[in-house]
């Protein structure tokens, strides 16, 4: 495979959304629909970077699927059930993260309790609530202290979920090197965390959502 102008691509997606007539195209299904015939007529991309526009214009299809609570669904040919995403299956994320509940822990049930709910109502691959072990940060630094915690930046080994690998069936990472910078908040103890704490992350989870 020759190296994707992404540039190139970028601009070709843009082309293709600058061009819809919102008279014709009514909803996102045909805005969608129209912008992937637009890219496939497209000659000067190769196929490679045709089917990566494609992939591009489809992630952000699904997100606006979730976004507009969309209804459409289609069969996962994986565990056929109905699902709503188009380059993924929210059923088949959510039974890998299940299945790896056993290997990781916050050392509080309650907290786990809370991530693996989270994480049964996730939509997204990349917005999906994690426990991060310490050992899995680097460069910690110390910020400043806000309300009752002190505040770090760290780089997290790896960063979050980033997309699913429809082929091995599992969560891709955002970073293969590297990591991802991040924001730490820390609880003094983690056997005190209050219910304002976990009204706090299940906040966060909502957001993430939206």
């Amino acid at each position: 495979m020759s190296a994707l102008r992404y540039e190139l691509i970028y601009a070709t997606n843009n082309r293709a959304h600058n061009l819809i007539d919102y008279n014709i195209h009514t909803d996102i299904h045909k805005q969608y629909e129209f912008k992937k015939q637009t890219v496939l007529a497209d000659e000067s991309l190769t196929n490679d970077e045709k089917t990566e526009a494609v992939r591009l214009l489809t992630k952000n299809y699904d997100r606006n699927k979730i976004n507009y609570n969309d209804e459409t669904k289609r069969i996962c040919e994986n565990c056929n059930k109905e699902c709503l995403e188009t380059l993924y299956c929210e059923y088949c994320v959510r039974n890998y993260l299940k299945a790896n509940f056993s290997n990781w822990t916050s050392g509080n049930s309650d907290i786990d309790n809370l991530i693996q709910k989270c994480q049964m109502e996730s939509l997204m691959p990349n917005k999906i609530i994690e426990w991060i072990s310490y050992n899995n940060l680097q460069n910690i630094k110390y910020l400043t202290r806000g309300g009752f915690s002190n505040i770090y930046t760290a780089d997290w080994i790896g960063g979050r979920y980033e997309e699913w690998d429809s082929k091995k069936q599992q969560l891709v990472r955002a970073f293969e090197s590297g990591g991802q910078l991040v924001v730490l908040k820390s609880l003094e103890n983690v056997e005190s965390a209050d219910q304002c704490w976990f009204e706090e992350v299940w906040h966060l989870n909502i957001f993430k959502r939206s």
